[in-house]
């Protein structure tokens, strides 16, 4: 089959190379454009760029999906497939296009968690197992019919981080079986709305920074769970003397706090403690405002509070 793929961040990288390595035939690969970023606005290239260009695959970078310059190149490269990991939403002109579909990868054990951000939701809201899944693209965002999924069973400490290369790794695999059973006709489609008949659905909506403020009234748990969960990025946090500070990792302990919540106490040597409703969240990696990240301890030797 001839295959066309669209993706953009290091994630899709994992599923571009399966594919790739699997001997499957990618006629082209679609990405984001460049931007400036950062403090210098240096051109930033998407992950799935520089590895289309350092395997010489065909590179198409659209400023608009709808664009009849960009249908055209699509139409022409004949594509049998469209396999699309961590782009953007596509209109139905281009999802439509190939004779045998277009597929999507998703981060979640679909109908659970449909949206930009499932593996820091899933994180936050604590859930003991996660997983991938394939599915056939329609009009609704991450609705169609599913094809593949695999499971991973929660440790209930790791990060987003951590849980994003794991799933990153099994996405790549599931994509793989998933184009080989298109291929060779060896799948079957589960409707999404028959899943989801009689269950309560979390969602996974893009995540802001409102969102990522600690709010030190809820239990202990929680407040760790929030922390792993949105870390490395885009990070919890709160305030600390008037400027941020981002928790990247934390311990935490259920107990009489003793001090009202968001309070904090110090030896200001190895330990910092924040107050909660049932307890104490402890800071152990952190980076404040204008500085770079550091261990609690090398915080605490900087700053004495």
């Amino acid at each position: 089959m001839r295959i066309i793929f669209m993706g953009t961040p290091q994630f899709a990288v994992a599923s571009l190379d399966a594919l790739i390595t699997a001997g499957c035939d990618v006629v082209a690969v679609v990405t984001a454009q460049d931007k400036p970023a950062g403090r210098g606005q240096k051109v930033n290239e998407s992950a799935v760029k520089q590895y289309a260009q350092m395997n010489n695959l065909k590179l198409l970078q659209p400023e608009r999906l709808k664009s009849p310059e960009f249908l055209d190149e699509l139409q022409a490269l004949k594509a049998d497939l469209q396999v699309v990991v961590a782009f953007r939403m596509l209109p139905e002109v281009v999802w439509n296009m190939p004779p045998k579909g277009t597929i999507n990868l998703h981060a979640s054990l679909l109908p659970q968690y449909r949206g930009a951000a499932p593996i820091n939701w899933a994180i936050i809201n604590d859930e003991k197992e996660s997983g991938v899944t394939t599915f056939f693209l329609k009009q609704d965002i991450d609705t169609g019919d599913i094809l593949f999924t695999e499971k991973v069973t929660l440790t209930g400490t790791e990060t987003a981080g951590e849980l994003h290369d794991r799933l990153m790794d099994k996405g790549a695999g599931l994509l793989v079986k998933t184009v080989k059973g298109i291929e060779g006709g060896k799948y079957n489609e589960h409707p999404q709305e028959q899943l989801a008949e009689g269950i309560e659905l979390k969602h996974a909506p893009k995540i802001f920074k409102t969102d990522c403020l600690i709010n030190f009234n809820q239990p202990a748990r929680q407040v760790f769970n929030l922390i792993r969960g949105l870390s490395p990025s885009p990070t919890a946090y709160t305030m600390l003397n008037g400027k941020v500070l981002k928790i990247y990792n934390a311990e935490y302990q259920e107990t009489e706090p003793g001090i009202l919540p968001g309070g904090f106490l110090t030896n200001n040597k190895t330990s910092l403690k924040f107050a909660t409703k049932d307890g104490y969240v402890c800071p152990t990696d952190v980076q404040l405002e204008g500085k770079k990240r550091m261990s609690i301890e090398e915080f605490l030797r900087g700053n004495k509070l």
